[in-house]
């Protein structure tokens, strides 16, 4: 279908979905999110599709937050439907049983850095700046970035950019563990893309299995997120993706027995 807001492109069994509104800096209103929620749908849906790029077009920003404009007229009511049609798309991203990158060259700040949280992945220019400002509005962050920064995060950064508003460059957002690898602006597409590669490559029950006990299992206690480890790794025993894999891995490793 022909979206409004979104471009989207395919390479091999990589799909790129980028938020493509520059002169409003990508910001996220009610149509965009509700394009994103098709767009990462039909992703889940596709078998050909084993790895998503979420990217923001332009030079300037990933995504630049909220449309402030948008949301300005909003009552409580529709602020709250608005809050939730955000998170359900972040928790569609974070369990798409498909590994997404995010690829942030610029501001990824208020509801894009929620939109980058929620991906698996974060790849980061040098130059890209990280916030969630919301408090400077006299609101709060609605698109779940209290609760994953506090998981990437921690406590004290969750607090620190909260109640601060502050903007963060992307060494200190890497340090803080909220980014995956800072590069050179002119190494980010190719960083990305080679990444893409590997994960594309990799065996997708098996890719879908640790998203799974990482992002499921790592919010039970230990006992449950061992038990659910425990059954994907059992699950992942019925593929054709291990057999094939066990096999290539043991031929590498015939010649080293050679002789002995």
């Amino acid at each position: 279908m022909a979206y409004r807001n979104l471009e989207i492109a395919d390479r091999g069994t990589v799909r790129t979905i980028t938020v493509a509104r520059p002169d409003k800096l990508n910001a996220l209103n009610r149509d965009t999110l509700n394009e994103l929620t098709l767009a990462f749908t039909q992703a889940a849906q596709e078998d050909g599709v084993r790895v998503v790029v979420l990217a923001g077009s332009g030079d300037k920003a990933f995504v630049a937050g909220a449309d402030i404009a948008e949301m300005n007229g909003y009552t409580p009511l529709q602020a709250q439907a608005f809050s939730r049609t955000g998170q359900r798309l972040m928790s569609l991203i974070e369990r798409l049983g498909k590994p997404v990158i995010a690829r942030i060259q610029g501001f990824a700040l208020g509801g894009g850095m929620e939109l980058a949280m929620a991906c698996h992945l974060r790849v980061a220019s040098e130059k890209a700046k990280f916030g969630q400002p919301e408090i400077n509005l006299g609101l709060i962050p609605g698109f779940g970035g209290t609760q994953r920064l506090l998981r990437l995060a921690g406590r004290s950064a969750a607090l620190e950019l909260c109640l601060t508003g502050a903007t963060i460059g992307a060494q200190r957002a890497h340090e803080l563990g909220i980014v995956t690898r800072v590069v050179a602006p002119e190494a980010l597409n190719e960083t990305v893309d080679a990444l893409a590669n590997q994960l594309a490559a990799a065996a997708p029950l098996a890719a879908a299995g640790i998203l799974d006990a990482v992002l499921q299992g790592g919010e039970a206690g230990l006992d449950q997120g061992l038990e659910f480890e425990t059954q994907a790794f059992a699950l992942v025993f019925s593929s054709e993706d291990m057999r094939e894999g066990t096999r290539a891995f043991l031929d590498k490793r015939k010649p080293e027995f050679k002789g002995r």
